[in-house]
């Protein structure tokens, strides 16, 4: 009996340390690798639009960060995981990260930041859908940059610096996100 319950015991252990969040049926580890670093989901959360279920949403980074500006201030790997809860066009996605980047960036930051968002941008269109379950990773690796990841399959070339990673998660966690509520799940509060 002692080694049946040592052993539920060590079970029920491990499945806490892989525990996963769900958002909207899409489930988020707690834990994730990436550049051979363990990153940890710091938020996750539901984007909408009007009463439609847009997709779910995760953030991962090196440590835990509460708040948008320790969020930008983490200059490790990070991962942005998205998951399509509808079908969408990749001009749809694109759309709408540009208007992002322009509602939370300055004129000056927009024109530094331009050939990186416009080769971002060809990545993502160059997709030309994205079904429902789709899975859009946007890594950041710091001396590489920012990569798209589509059903684990990277796409185009990697793009920009730490500049242009925080522009992108700005899109989320800025002074203008895409949704309030959705932030407030990313960055832990």
């Amino acid at each position: 009996m002692k080694k049946l319950l040592g052993a539920l015991c060590a079970t029920l252990a491990l499945a806490s340390a892989h525990a996963a969040v769900d958002v909207a049926g899409v489930k988020f580890d707690d834990q994730t690798r990436m550049a051979d670093q363990s990153l940890q989901l710091n938020g996750a959360g539901l984007r909408t639009k009007f009463v439609f279920k847009v997709y779910a949403m995760g953030l991962y980074l090196p440590a835990k960060a509460k708040g948008a500006q320790a969020v930008l201030a983490s200059d490790g790997p990070r991962r942005i995981d998205i998951v399509t809860l509808r079908d969408l066009t990749a001009e749809q996605f694109a759309d709408a990260l540009t208007e992002g980047l322009q509602k939370n960036l300055t004129a000056a930051e927009q024109q530094a930041l331009k050939a990186d968002s416009e080769a971002f941008r060809a990545n993502l269109l160059a997709l030309k859908e994205a079904k429902e379950g789709t899975r859009i990773q946007i890594d950041f690796t710091p001396g590489s940059g920012t990569r798209l990841i589509v059903n684990g399959t990277p796409r185009g070339d990697a793009v920009g610096d730490i500049a242009f990673a925080n522009a992108l998660l700005r899109v989320w966690i800025g002074e203008a996100p895409a949704q309030a509520d959705l932030k407030r799940a990313l960055i832990g509060e």
